[in-house]
Protein backbone atom coordinates (compact mmCIF):
# COMPACT_ATOMS: atom_id res chain seq x y z
CA UNK A 1 0.00 0.00 0.00
CA UNK A 2 1.30 3.95 -1.13
CA UNK A 3 2.16 4.67 2.38
CA UNK A 4 -0.68 8.06 1.36
CA UNK A 5 -3.21 5.81 1.54
CA UNK A 6 -1.89 4.20 4.70
CA UNK A 7 -4.48 5.26 8.03
CA UNK A 8 -2.99 7.09 10.68
CA UNK A 9 -3.97 7.41 14.20
CA UNK A 10 -3.18 10.24 16.84
CA UNK A 11 -5.12 9.60 20.37
CA UNK A 12 -8.53 8.40 19.31
CA UNK A 13 -8.70 10.00 15.74
CA UNK A 14 -7.83 7.34 12.60
CA UNK A 15 -7.42 9.17 9.39
CA UNK A 16 -8.17 6.77 6.99
CA UNK A 17 -5.07 8.40 4.60
CA UNK A 18 -2.59 10.86 4.73
CA UNK A 19 -4.20 13.67 2.61
CA UNK A 20 -5.35 17.17 4.34
CA UNK A 21 -7.40 19.68 3.09
CA UNK A 22 -5.46 22.92 4.22
CA UNK A 23 -7.28 25.60 5.71
CA UNK A 24 -7.74 28.31 3.33
CA UNK A 25 -9.84 31.42 4.01
CA UNK A 26 -12.59 31.76 1.63
CA UNK A 27 -13.55 35.28 2.91
CA UNK A 28 -17.12 34.52 2.31
CA UNK A 29 -19.32 34.68 5.74
CA UNK A 30 -21.46 37.23 7.22
CA UNK A 31 -20.35 37.90 10.95
CA UNK A 32 -18.61 34.86 11.11
CA UNK A 33 -21.27 32.75 10.26
CA UNK A 34 -20.75 29.73 8.32
CA UNK A 35 -23.04 29.08 4.59
CA UNK A 36 -23.88 27.29 1.88
CA UNK A 37 -20.56 27.77 0.08
CA UNK A 38 -18.78 26.65 3.04
CA UNK A 39 -20.65 23.63 2.79
CA UNK A 40 -20.20 23.15 -0.41
CA UNK A 41 -16.32 24.17 -0.39
CA UNK A 42 -15.33 21.52 2.45
CA UNK A 43 -17.70 18.89 1.90
CA UNK A 44 -16.67 18.50 -1.28
CA UNK A 45 -13.37 17.92 -0.29
CA UNK A 46 -14.37 15.29 1.77
CA UNK A 47 -16.29 13.67 -1.14
CA UNK A 48 -12.95 13.74 -2.84
CA UNK A 49 -11.25 11.52 -0.77
CA UNK A 50 -8.84 13.16 1.41
CA UNK A 51 -8.77 12.40 5.20
CA UNK A 52 -8.64 14.94 7.56
CA UNK A 53 -10.60 18.66 5.91
CA UNK A 54 -9.68 21.17 7.89
CA UNK A 55 -11.88 24.39 8.28
CA UNK A 56 -10.08 27.62 7.26
CA UNK A 57 -8.74 30.37 10.04
CA UNK A 58 -11.78 31.04 11.99
CA UNK A 59 -11.48 34.04 13.89
CA UNK A 60 -11.90 33.97 18.22
CA UNK A 61 -12.98 37.37 18.51
CA UNK A 62 -14.26 39.72 15.39
CA UNK A 63 -11.53 42.00 15.61
CA UNK A 64 -9.06 38.92 15.10
CA UNK A 65 -10.71 38.35 11.52
CA UNK A 66 -8.72 39.11 8.26
CA UNK A 67 -11.57 40.88 6.61
CA UNK A 68 -15.36 41.11 7.37
CA UNK A 69 -15.87 37.71 5.08
CA UNK A 70 -13.89 35.47 8.01
CA UNK A 71 -15.43 32.90 9.92
CA UNK A 72 -16.17 33.18 13.62
CA UNK A 73 -16.22 30.66 16.79
CA UNK A 74 -16.95 33.47 18.67
CA UNK A 75 -20.09 33.25 19.99
CA UNK A 76 -22.34 30.06 20.45
CA UNK A 77 -25.19 31.09 17.38
CA UNK A 78 -21.82 30.69 15.06
CA UNK A 79 -21.93 26.42 16.19
CA UNK A 80 -25.08 25.30 14.63
CA UNK A 81 -24.44 26.25 10.85
CA UNK A 82 -20.38 24.49 11.42
CA UNK A 83 -22.07 21.19 12.98
CA UNK A 84 -23.98 20.87 9.64
CA UNK A 85 -21.16 21.28 7.65
CA UNK A 86 -19.15 19.21 10.02
CA UNK A 87 -21.48 16.15 9.72
CA UNK A 88 -21.67 15.90 6.14
CA UNK A 89 -17.93 15.96 6.32
CA UNK A 90 -17.97 12.58 8.73
CA UNK A 91 -20.77 11.26 6.36
CA UNK A 92 -18.31 10.98 3.66
CA UNK A 93 -15.94 8.95 6.06
CA UNK A 94 -13.11 12.23 6.17
CA UNK A 95 -11.87 13.93 10.14
CA UNK A 96 -13.42 17.30 10.23
CA UNK A 97 -10.61 20.12 11.59
CA UNK A 98 -11.08 23.27 12.41
CA UNK A 99 -8.26 26.04 12.68
CA UNK A 100 -8.40 28.97 15.36
CA UNK A 101 -7.08 32.20 14.87
CA UNK A 102 -6.79 35.39 15.06
CA UNK A 103 -5.16 38.32 12.65
CA UNK A 104 -3.86 40.96 15.11
CA UNK A 105 -2.07 43.66 12.65
CA UNK A 106 -3.00 41.77 9.72
CA UNK A 107 -6.79 42.25 10.65
CA UNK A 108 -9.10 44.78 9.17
CA UNK A 109 -8.59 44.15 5.41
CA UNK A 110 -10.72 44.10 2.50
CA UNK A 111 -11.65 40.55 0.67
CA UNK A 112 -8.61 39.85 -1.73
CA UNK A 113 -11.15 40.42 -4.74
CA UNK A 114 -11.99 43.82 -3.58
CA UNK A 115 -8.08 44.79 -2.67
CA UNK A 116 -7.24 42.93 0.18
CA UNK A 117 -5.86 46.41 1.84
CA UNK A 118 -6.32 47.50 5.50
CA UNK A 119 -10.14 48.75 6.38
CA UNK A 120 -10.51 52.24 7.69
CA UNK A 121 -13.41 52.62 10.70
CA UNK A 122 -15.57 54.19 8.02
CA UNK A 123 -16.01 51.47 5.93
CA UNK A 124 -16.15 48.64 7.99
CA UNK A 125 -12.48 47.79 9.68
CA UNK A 126 -11.69 48.20 13.02
CA UNK A 127 -8.80 49.10 15.20
CA UNK A 128 -5.91 46.43 14.98
CA UNK A 129 -4.08 45.01 17.56
CA UNK A 130 -0.40 43.64 18.03
CA UNK A 131 2.48 42.75 20.33
CA UNK A 132 3.38 46.17 20.08
CA UNK A 133 2.84 49.38 17.18
CA UNK A 134 4.76 48.16 14.14
CA UNK A 135 2.02 48.17 11.06
CA UNK A 136 2.63 45.08 8.93
CA UNK A 137 2.97 48.08 5.93
CA UNK A 138 4.74 51.29 6.40
CA UNK A 139 1.93 53.69 5.54
CA UNK A 140 -0.84 51.69 7.66
CA UNK A 141 -2.19 52.90 11.23
CA UNK A 142 -0.08 51.67 13.59
CA UNK A 143 -2.35 48.57 15.60
CA UNK A 144 -2.41 49.08 19.29
CA UNK A 145 -0.32 47.51 21.50
CA UNK A 146 -1.72 45.16 23.70
CA UNK A 147 -2.62 45.57 27.31
CA UNK A 148 -2.16 42.65 29.98
CA UNK A 149 -5.99 42.87 30.19
CA UNK A 150 -6.14 42.43 26.78
CA UNK A 151 -3.64 39.68 26.21
CA UNK A 152 -6.21 37.69 28.51
CA UNK A 153 -9.21 38.64 26.62
CA UNK A 154 -7.76 36.78 23.16
CA UNK A 155 -6.50 33.83 25.45
CA UNK A 156 -10.09 33.61 26.61
CA UNK A 157 -11.09 33.98 23.05
CA UNK A 158 -9.01 31.08 22.09
CA UNK A 159 -10.51 28.93 24.86
CA UNK A 160 -14.04 29.89 24.02
CA UNK A 161 -13.84 28.88 20.35
CA UNK A 162 -12.27 25.52 21.33
CA UNK A 163 -15.76 24.93 23.82
CA UNK A 164 -17.69 25.58 20.49
CA UNK A 165 -15.79 23.85 18.23
CA UNK A 166 -15.96 21.02 20.19
CA UNK A 167 -20.10 21.48 20.49
CA UNK A 168 -19.93 21.62 16.48
CA UNK A 169 -18.41 18.45 16.52
CA UNK A 170 -15.23 18.76 15.14
CA UNK A 171 -12.49 16.28 16.16
CA UNK A 172 -9.34 17.73 15.46
CA UNK A 173 -8.30 21.40 16.40
CA UNK A 174 -5.65 23.27 15.08
CA UNK A 175 -4.04 26.80 16.30
CA UNK A 176 -2.76 29.30 13.77
CA UNK A 177 0.45 30.21 15.10
CA UNK A 178 1.45 31.67 11.70
CA UNK A 179 1.55 33.41 8.66
CA UNK A 180 1.97 37.07 10.69
CA UNK A 181 -1.09 37.09 12.37
CA UNK A 182 -0.87 37.25 16.48
CA UNK A 183 0.37 34.72 17.65
CA UNK A 184 3.42 34.65 15.66
CA UNK A 185 3.61 38.48 15.77
CA UNK A 186 4.52 37.62 19.48
CA UNK A 187 7.03 34.90 18.11
CA UNK A 188 9.00 36.83 16.04
CA UNK A 189 11.44 39.59 17.16
CA UNK A 190 10.40 41.34 13.97
CA UNK A 191 7.38 42.35 14.83
CA UNK A 192 7.33 41.88 19.14
CA UNK A 193 9.31 45.58 20.44
CA UNK A 194 7.22 44.07 23.70
CA UNK A 195 9.98 45.23 26.71
CA UNK A 196 7.54 43.22 29.64
CA UNK A 197 7.37 39.28 29.72
CA UNK A 198 6.03 38.71 26.51
CA UNK A 199 8.90 40.47 25.13
CA UNK A 200 12.72 40.07 24.11
CA UNK A 201 14.03 36.56 25.26
CA UNK A 202 12.97 33.51 23.32
CA UNK A 203 10.85 32.68 26.58
CA UNK A 204 8.94 35.18 26.68
CA UNK A 205 8.22 35.49 22.94
CA UNK A 206 6.77 32.00 23.03
CA UNK A 207 5.07 33.04 26.46
CA UNK A 208 1.21 33.84 24.64
CA UNK A 209 1.06 30.93 22.32
CA UNK A 210 1.94 28.39 24.97
CA UNK A 211 -0.48 30.49 27.28
CA UNK A 212 -3.36 29.82 24.53
CA UNK A 213 -2.47 26.12 23.78
CA UNK A 214 -2.40 25.55 27.62
CA UNK A 215 -5.86 26.97 27.55
CA UNK A 216 -6.74 25.35 24.24
CA UNK A 217 -6.26 22.12 26.17
CA UNK A 218 -8.35 22.78 29.22
CA UNK A 219 -11.41 22.90 26.37
CA UNK A 220 -10.42 20.04 24.16
CA UNK A 221 -10.81 16.45 24.91
CA UNK A 222 -7.35 14.54 26.23
CA UNK A 223 -8.28 11.81 23.55
CA UNK A 224 -8.42 14.72 20.73
CA UNK A 225 -5.70 15.69 17.93
CA UNK A 226 -4.52 19.02 18.53
CA UNK A 227 -2.48 20.62 16.14
CA UNK A 228 -0.41 24.30 15.93
CA UNK A 229 0.47 25.69 12.89
CA UNK A 230 3.90 27.41 12.70
CA UNK A 231 5.27 29.62 10.00
CA UNK A 232 9.31 28.16 10.78
CA UNK A 233 11.24 30.99 9.61
CA UNK A 234 10.40 34.67 8.66
CA UNK A 235 12.93 34.60 5.18
CA UNK A 236 14.72 37.59 7.01
CA UNK A 237 17.39 38.47 9.05
CA UNK A 238 16.92 39.14 12.78
CA UNK A 239 12.99 37.12 12.33
CA UNK A 240 11.92 33.99 13.51
CA UNK A 241 14.29 31.07 12.67
CA UNK A 242 14.24 27.57 12.63
CA UNK A 243 16.68 26.64 15.02
CA UNK A 244 13.67 28.52 17.60
CA UNK A 245 10.82 26.13 15.72
CA UNK A 246 12.54 23.19 16.57
CA UNK A 247 12.85 24.28 20.58
CA UNK A 248 9.57 25.55 20.57
CA UNK A 249 8.10 22.46 18.83
CA UNK A 250 9.83 20.16 21.40
CA UNK A 251 7.77 22.62 24.14
CA UNK A 252 4.38 22.34 22.90
CA UNK A 253 5.38 18.19 22.08
CA UNK A 254 5.67 18.53 26.21
CA UNK A 255 2.62 20.26 26.48
CA UNK A 256 0.00 17.50 24.87
CA UNK A 257 0.64 19.42 20.92
CA UNK A 258 0.11 16.05 18.58
CA UNK A 259 1.40 17.69 15.84
CA UNK A 260 3.03 20.76 13.86
CA UNK A 261 1.94 21.88 10.87
CA UNK A 262 4.82 23.47 9.13
CA UNK A 263 4.37 26.24 6.65
CA UNK A 264 6.72 29.67 6.73
CA UNK A 265 6.48 33.26 6.21
CA UNK A 266 3.59 36.01 5.94
CA UNK A 267 4.93 38.42 8.64
CA UNK A 268 7.68 40.37 6.79
CA UNK A 269 5.51 41.84 3.67
CA UNK A 270 8.78 41.80 1.76
CA UNK A 271 10.00 38.99 2.39
CA UNK A 272 12.52 37.25 0.17
CA UNK A 273 11.08 33.57 -0.12
CA UNK A 274 12.53 31.09 -2.41
CA UNK A 275 9.06 29.26 -3.70
CA UNK A 276 9.73 26.47 -5.30
CA UNK A 277 7.56 23.33 -5.42
CA UNK A 278 7.97 21.34 -2.01
CA UNK A 279 10.09 24.54 -0.93
CA UNK A 280 8.32 24.19 2.75
CA UNK A 281 9.06 19.72 3.50
CA UNK A 282 12.91 20.95 4.82
CA UNK A 283 10.68 22.43 7.97
CA UNK A 284 8.55 19.43 8.57
CA UNK A 285 11.54 17.03 8.13
CA UNK A 286 13.80 18.95 10.24
CA UNK A 287 11.38 19.68 13.07
CA UNK A 288 10.30 15.71 13.10
CA UNK A 289 13.57 14.79 14.70
CA UNK A 290 11.91 16.12 17.78
CA UNK A 291 9.83 13.30 17.56
CA UNK A 292 6.56 15.37 17.36
CA UNK A 293 4.42 14.49 14.09
CA UNK A 294 4.66 16.86 11.47
CA UNK A 295 2.78 18.53 8.68
CA UNK A 296 3.85 19.20 5.52
CA UNK A 297 2.62 22.17 3.34
CA UNK A 298 3.56 24.35 0.19
CA UNK A 299 3.08 23.67 -3.51
CA UNK A 300 2.95 19.73 -3.15
CA UNK A 301 0.83 19.02 -6.46
CA UNK A 302 1.73 15.59 -7.20
CA UNK A 303 1.20 12.46 -6.12
CA UNK A 304 4.48 11.15 -6.56
CA UNK A 305 5.72 14.23 -4.54
CA UNK A 306 2.89 13.50 -1.59
CA UNK A 307 4.34 9.99 -1.62
CA UNK A 308 7.81 10.99 -1.44
CA UNK A 309 7.64 13.17 1.55
CA UNK A 310 6.06 10.22 3.36
CA UNK A 311 8.17 7.84 2.37
CA UNK A 312 11.17 9.62 2.96
CA UNK A 313 10.03 10.09 6.26
CA UNK A 314 9.73 14.09 5.96
CA UNK A 315 6.22 14.40 7.34
CA UNK A 316 3.28 12.40 8.96
CA UNK A 317 0.81 14.49 6.67
CA UNK A 318 0.96 16.13 3.59
CA UNK A 319 -1.67 19.45 3.28
CA UNK A 320 -2.62 20.45 0.09
CA UNK A 321 -3.98 23.75 -0.52
CA UNK A 322 -3.98 24.89 -3.86
CA UNK A 323 -3.80 21.76 -5.87
CA UNK A 324 -7.35 20.60 -3.69
CA UNK A 325 -9.03 23.87 -5.23
CA UNK A 326 -7.93 23.12 -8.97
CA UNK A 327 -8.59 19.29 -7.63
CA UNK A 328 -11.29 18.57 -5.45
CA UNK A 329 -10.83 14.80 -5.90
CA UNK A 330 -7.06 14.49 -6.39
CA UNK A 331 -6.97 12.01 -3.22
CA UNK A 332 -9.20 9.90 -6.33
CA UNK A 333 -6.91 10.45 -9.24
CA UNK A 334 -3.59 10.10 -6.93
CA UNK A 335 -4.63 6.86 -5.58
CA UNK A 336 -5.16 5.24 -9.21
CA UNK A 337 -1.68 6.73 -9.91
CA UNK A 338 -0.18 4.66 -7.35
CA UNK A 339 -2.47 2.09 -8.23
CA UNK A 340 -4.29 1.60 -4.63
CA UNK A 341 -7.96 0.76 -5.07
CA UNK A 342 -9.67 3.44 -2.60
CA UNK A 343 -13.61 3.37 -2.20
CA UNK A 344 -15.30 5.90 -4.08
CA UNK A 345 -18.86 7.85 -3.08
CA UNK A 346 -21.52 5.47 -4.16
CA UNK A 347 -22.89 8.01 -6.28
CA UNK A 348 -19.78 8.70 -7.97
CA UNK A 349 -19.05 4.91 -8.82
CA UNK A 350 -19.86 5.09 -12.36
CA UNK A 351 -16.46 7.13 -12.99
CA UNK A 352 -14.54 5.28 -11.08
CA UNK A 353 -12.90 2.87 -14.29
CA UNK A 354 -12.01 4.84 -16.92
Amino acid sequence: MPKLFSPLTIKGITLKNRLVTSPMCQYSATDGFANDWHLVHLGTRAVGGVGLVIAEATAVVPEGRITPGDLGLWSDKHVDGLRRIVQFIHSQGAVAAIQIAHAGRKASCAVPWQGGKQLDEQNGGWQTIAPGNIPFHSGERAPEPLSRNGIQKVIAGFASAAGRALAAGFRVIEIHGAHGYLLHEFLSPLSNNRTDEYGGSFENRIRLLIQVTEAVRKEWPADNPLFVRISATDWSEGGWTLEESIKLAGILKAMGVDLIDCSSGGNIHDAKIPVAPCYQVPFSEAIRKTGILTGAVGLITTAGQAESILQEEKADLVLLARELLRNPYFALSAARELGEDVEWPVQYLRAKNV
